[in-house]
């Protein structure tokens, strides 16, 4: 996705195709279907832009407060849906020693695997989301998605396909594992999709404004929103930038073998800190 010409936001297609806008493929019943869930729909864009880097929403640096405190450098780390977003090469370079990039794009992945040859931190792999059966369970310690999920709810058969990367996202994860999401969908949209009923996550939720925003924020962006017994905002909640992106930090249950990881000791390192 290059930098000079960002790509339609997911957010942007989500809500056309709620609306009955029109997008880049022809809908049913008068709504908007997007191929963002498909190989060749990337393929094609990948090969216009040239693999120019594109980060959606936002940058490490800004993510980086939260990365630090829940995904300690040691860990085995997923990131879903990569793209040509910096991040990955940013976190190598900020100490993490092994990020598994994943992209449904198999044109991509052969753009990202020549340009980071040098980086034994970072490899490639062309795999769907829904889809990761070349890993074993609980072979993760974290996973970080940024806009791929959003992505997901955008294009056919769309609570399915959320379904199915969640629960794959939550057989890979070692217990005691975290999954970072970062995406427009405040919890109303995602609370659901990330309850599946196999799941056992323990979620603490961020909110943080877009890039470049000029608003006063009166709140501190690093102390976590509560939510409601039904997973939403507290009444009377009020963003300030309505923009605004939300961080889940999605702790998984550690009852299922009891294998721990670096991520579960740094945790409870950071609690008793």
């Amino acid at each position: 996705m290059s930098s000079s010409s960002p790509p339609l936001s997911p957010r942007g297609a989500e809500e056309g195709e709620e609306d009955g806008g029109t997008g880049s493929s022809g809908g049913v019943g008068g709504g908007t279907v997007f191929s963002y869930g498909e190989a060749g729909y990337w393929d094609a864009r990948y090969v216009e832009e040239g693999g120019a880097p594109y980060d959606w929403y936002q940058r490490y640096a800004a993510l980086r407060p939260f990365v630090r405190r829940f995904v300690p450098p040691a860990s085995r780390l997923l990131m879903i849906g990569c793209g040509s977003a910096l991040m990955s090469e940013d976190m190598a370079a900020d100490g993490y020693m092994e990020i598994i990039n994943i992209d449904i794009s198999s044109v991509l992945i052969e753009m990202m695997r020549k340009k980071y040859f040098n980086l034994p931190q970072l490899q490639y792999m062309q795999m769907d989301v829904r889809d990761m059966s070349k890993f074993s369970d609980e072979s993760f310690d974290c996973a970080i998605d940024k806009g791929t999920l959003d992505s997901l709810m955008c294009g056919v058969e769309a609570p399915l396909s959320a379904a199915q990367m969640v629960l794959e996202v939550d057989r890979l994860l070692k217990p005691g594992g975290v999954f970072m999401l970062i995406t427009y969908g405040d919890p109303s949209a995602r609370i659901p999709h990330l309850n599946q009923p196999v799941c056992s996550w323990k979620i603490v939720l961020y909110i943080l404004p877009r890039p470049g925003f000029k608003g006063n924020i009166r709140r501190s962006v690093f102390d976590p929103v509560p939510l409601t017994e039904s997973g939403r905002l507290p009444e009377g909640f009020v963003l300030e930038d309505p923009d605004s992106h939300y961080i889940y930090v999605c702790k998984k249950g550690q009852e299922l073998t009891g294998i721990d990881s670096p991520t579960l000791s740094h945790l409870k390192l950071q609690d008793s800190e």
